[in-house]
This record gives structure tokens, sequence and C-alpha cells, in this order.
């Protein structure tokens, strides 16, 4: 009998730790590296030790493109993960990838309160019927950095008001007159000084709401508005007034290390501006010209999504929902957005961030909240849904540092990204028909 109860309890036993390594394994395949980086390996780790059935494994495949690029190309080799990072230019691309991807709330069942998710970020990746197609993940929105100190030693107030580019462009003179090597600097030039831009001033970016209405789009670029902010910024290049670092976010490294008195970059910022800098910074919102609009409308997010991607098992998808579930819980949420200056995506995690404090404890990292939720988006400032459009970034890129170097005038550069990008988007149109 005695034997017999071993033999039973050595087998329970087996049981027992062969289940406890029976995890379903989620694969996530991200873009981040650095302290993003970080705090994406600490939700992850949080997740898998909040609970025993599901294992996310995370993965680091590049940038933004190069993770988008990999994605692609397992799923045609049959070896994709479950979750993919996609950056916001990569909306189109995902949506038109018919058989690809397996929408969000599906995935969630039927259980799944949209109507928590803040309408300016979920929006992005939302059906024509209303349903999320992806999570929204780090969603950012560009902001005016300020490194106050730069501003007192050059003899400027560092509370005088950049809330217009006109007020900025006074700035800039006086720290170019008082030997500042970087009055300005920015990241990500196209996403913020034509997508945003045109967003915040309410002009169209492309035909048909920019994209949303359907793919027979053209862009809008070239318009009088957009030429005369490049105008503007190209003098300034040459004035030796903005300092042009590079088409990502090269001009970070710049402005943390506080050589630069100004720098347009995303929210998201915060998390190695917080970090790094040894300075006394701020976070303003982005500025607006007087000459455009009365006042700003709203920005739109940058960032990336997490689309869930056809060709597994039940289980797996359960295991994704999980952790979609687990990554928009409050407390989560309001880590994130706290950790890194993301939007938080639910209203409850901005709910949660006020109570705690965080707001009132450092001034500003609640404005790229306030700039996209103040007023309610138009067609013109919605977002952008447009195939193709990282390479028509690559095109814009191109031109605008023709601008830079005084090689094209404003109007020039962008009458040729328009021509250039309009091929890209037939070309789209034709495949997705």
């Amino acid at each position: 009998m005695k034997t017999t109860f071993s033999i039973l309890a050595g087998a329970a036993a087996l049981l027992s730790s062969t289940s406890a390594f029976a995890q379903t394994e989620v694969e996530f395949w991200h873009a981040f590296t650095g302290r993003l980086g970080d705090l994406v390996a600490e939700q992850v780790e949080t997740f898998n030790a909040s609970q025993s059935d599901y294992k996310v494994v995370a993965s680091h495949k590049g940038n933004y493109s190069e993770t988008l690029n990999a994605g692609i190309a397992a799923f045609r080799a049959g070896e994709h993960p479950h979750i993919l990072m996609v950056f916001e230019v990569g909306t189109a691309t995902m949506m038109a990838a018919e058989g690809a991807i397996k929408p969000v709330y599906e995935v969630m069942g039927d259980g799944f309160d949209q109507s928590k998710y803040i309408g300016s970020v979920k929006g992005y990746y939302t059906s024509g019927d209303g349903n999320m197609l992806s999570l929204p993940f780090n969603s950012s929105t560009p902001v005016l950095w300020v490194n106050r100190d730069k501003l007192s030693e050059a003899g400027i107030d560092p509370d005088t008001d950049m809330s217009t580019w006109e007020q900025v462009g006074d700035v800039l003179d006086q720290l170019k007159a008082a030997g500042v090597d970087c009055p300005m600097t920015t990241a990500w030039q196209s996403w913020i000084h034509l997508e945003n831009f045109s967003a915040y001033h309410d002009v169209p970016f492309a035909t048909q709401d920019n994209g949303f209405a359907g793919t027979d789009t053209e862009l809008a670029l070239n318009g009088p508005a957009q030429v005369a902010h490049i105008s503007a910024m190209g003098q300034w290049a040459q004035d030796g007034k903005f300092i042009y670092a590079g088409r990502r976010n090269e001009g970070g490294a710049n402005f943390r290390a506080g050589e630069c008195a100004l720098f347009t970059e995303s929210s998201a910022g915060y998390a190695g501006i917080s970090s790094e800098a040894e300075f006394d910074f701020e976070v303003r919102p982005l500025p607006y010209w007087t000459a455009v609009a009365d006042e700003p409308q709203n920005t739109i997010i940058g960032g990336a999504s997490l689309w869930v991607l056809e060709g597994h098992e039940d289980e797996e998808y359960a295991g994704v929902a999980a952790f979609m579930d687990f990554l928009s819980s409050p407390e989560i949420q309001a880590k994130w957005h706290q950790d890194t200056g993301y939007l938080p995506i639910t209203t409850e995690a901005g709910e949660l961030t006020r109570s705690q404090g965080f707001y009132e404890a450092n001034p500003g990292t609640d404005i790229a909240v306030i700039q996209m939720t103040a007023k309610e988006p138009t067609s013109n400032s919605k977002g952008l849904r447009l195939g193709s459009f990282d390479q028509i970034r690559g095109i814009i890129d191109e031109e605008l540092e023709a601008v830079w170097s005084g090689d094209k005038s404003a109007q020039e550069a962008l009458d040729s990204a328009a021509e250039r990008g309009n091929a890209l988007l037939r070309r789209f149109e034709q495949a997705s028909r």
C-alpha cells in the first residue's frame, strides 16, 4: 500500500511539475532598446510573474522599419510571432494585409470594452465600423522641450512665452545673438513639422480625409501653410538657428547633453531626458503660427500599436488577450505613462495618474494629453492612413534635407515630395484592389 501511495504521489508530483513548465508561450516582437527596452522587459516580467498559464517572450527586432519588415518576412515563412509592434505609419499596410492579421477586438472577445480607450488614441487603429484592429501601445505626440538653463545663460527669461512660432522665432534670434551654437533642433522632422503641423493648423496633409476615406488619396503637404513653415525653418537653418541632426531622433543626444536650447520631439522624450539631463528642463505645448490659425487644433499620435497575427492556436490567442488586458489595466498604463511620457491609452489610467499627484509633482507632463484631447478631432486632425507611408516619409526626409542645406526652396521640395509620394500611393492603391 505504501509503495502504491509513493508511486501515485510521485506521479502527481511529476504531473504538477510538468504542468508548471507547460505554459503557453506568446511571442512579442518589438522595436525598443535602451530605457524603453528596459521598461518593456519590466512589463513582460511583471505579467509573467502575475500568472502561471502564459509566458510572453519579448524579442527586439531592430528599429520600427526593421521590425515591420522582419514581421512581414516571418509571416511569409510561417515563423511569425503572435504580437508585432508596428509604428503608426504602417497602419494602412497592416490593414491591407488580409489574412495576415487577427483584429484585436476579435482576439479580446465579447466582453471587450472598447469605450474605455481614449478616442483620439484608438481612432488611428480603428476600422470604419468602430472596432479596434490593433492595441495602442506606445502613443506619443510632439511637444516643445526647453532647456531653461540655456535660456538663462543667454539672458532670456526662461518663462518667456513660446506658444507661437512667431515667439519662438524671436527667441531664436536672441539665442543666436548670445552665441548659442544650437538654438533649436528637432527629431522626426516629417512627423512633427509636416504631419503634426498640418493637423495642429487644421489643414489637410492628404486628400480623402488624410486617407481614412479611401486609398485614392493624394498628398496635400505642399499647401501654403506647410510651405510657409518649412520656408521659415529653412531660413533658420541657413542662419544657424535651427541645427538639423538627422531623420530620426539623433537630435535627442544633443538636447540631453545640454547643447541645445529648444527641441521639438515626442512627449516620450521624457524617459531619456528625465534620466540623462543635468539641467533644468521643461515641456511646453507645440507652437503654432498665428498667421495660419487663431488657435491650434490638436496634434496626432506617433509611436506604435500591437498587431496580432493570424495562424496560431486558440490557447495562444487566449494568452495574447490576457497580456493585452494586462497592458490596458489602469495601474500598468499609469506607470507606463509616468515612466515614459507616452500617452495613457485609457481614461482610467489618466485619471489615476492625476489622482496620484504625478502631474502636480511634474509640471508639464500632462501637456501631451491636453494637446491631444482638448478638441474633437477634425477630418484633418484625426491622423493619417496612407499606404507605403514609411517609404513616403523617406522621400519627405530627403526633400526637407535639401531645404535645410539651401539646395531647394520649400515650395520646390514639397512639390517634389508630393509628386514622388503620389506615385507610391497610386501603386499601393492598385495593389489594394
